[in-house]
């Protein structure tokens, strides 16, 4: 039986390392939001799922005025906290279903694959808890007082966001106190005592940080459109050969 998955997805950042006034969450990306094109993602690969969008108190109320010009996904909106943690701890609280299984996803990751999407949620549906990673390209070293060292990267992974989970497991783990080493929500779960397998995640699903990161996602943005414009023109075309030709 298909599990149930609800969506928490945080945008708690102000985003002041993009410059500017409008937080990164809320910029225009090919005439749309970014926000809105990660909550619209997410409605398009998990069907009838429950989003809550975690926004910083001061911004909820841009957002609701701002969506309204846009076709975006039915969504809830609620506080964030003083750290990413808190914020996924009150997007918990707002779920009004009972998931099976709950995906957090960074609201500037628009880039995220329908297919790694599923692959990750397949895997939390299985062993409970799965993040997406990939493999880094970059060197590495270790900087400490005596200097630095180089580290093995082949050892390393670079962890994107969905990360998936039990909602049972997820909620008791967020009933913890909160602790700077947690990086993330895998490391919560973690904590609590559980393994979180690690599925292929996408090196085109970019998080949104910089100016830099905005150029390169609207020319990500172009060559996604231009390859479902050849799709479509394809289909079209092995479509007029099969209709057979009358009157000839």
């Amino acid at each position: 039986m298909e599990q149930r998955t609800a969506v928490i997805i945080v945008a708690g950042g102000s985003g002041s390392r993009c410059g500017g006034t409008l937080p990164k969450q809320f910029r225009l990306l090919g005439n749309r939001p970014v926000l809105a094109r990660t909550i619209d993602l997410f409605t398009s690969v998990i069907h009838g799922t429950e989003i809550v969008v975690v926004l910083p108190a001061r911004h909820i109320d841009f957002w609701n005025d701002f969506s309204a010009r846009f076709e975006v996904a039915p969504h809830k909106v609620v506080a964030g906290g003083e750290e990413r943690f808190h914020s996924v701890r009150n997007g918990l609280a707002a779920l009004c279903t009972k998931p099976d299984l709950v995906a957090i996803h960074d609201a500037v990751r628009p880039f995220a694959t329908p297919e790694m999407i599923r692959c990750v949620v397949d895997a939390a549906a299985e062993s409970g808890a799965a993040i997406p990673t990939v493999v880094p390209v970059d060197s590495f070293r270790k900087v400490g007082d005596a200097g630095s060292q180089p580290v093995d990267r082949n050892r390393l992974r670079i962890v994107q966001t969905p990360q998936v989970f039990r909602a049972d497991w997820l909620t008791k783990a967020y009933g913890a106190e909160y602790d700077p080493r947690f990086t993330d929500d895998a490391t919560v779960v973690e904590a609590a005592g559980h393994p979180v397998r690690l599925v292929a995640g996408d090196d085109g699903n970019i998080k949104l940080t910089t100016e830099t990161d905005f150029d390169l996602a609207e020319a990500l943005l172009a060559v996604r459109a231009a390859k479902e414009d050849e799709k479509q023109t394809a289909a079209t075309e092995l479509h007029a050969q099969e209709v057979p030709q009358h009157g000839r």
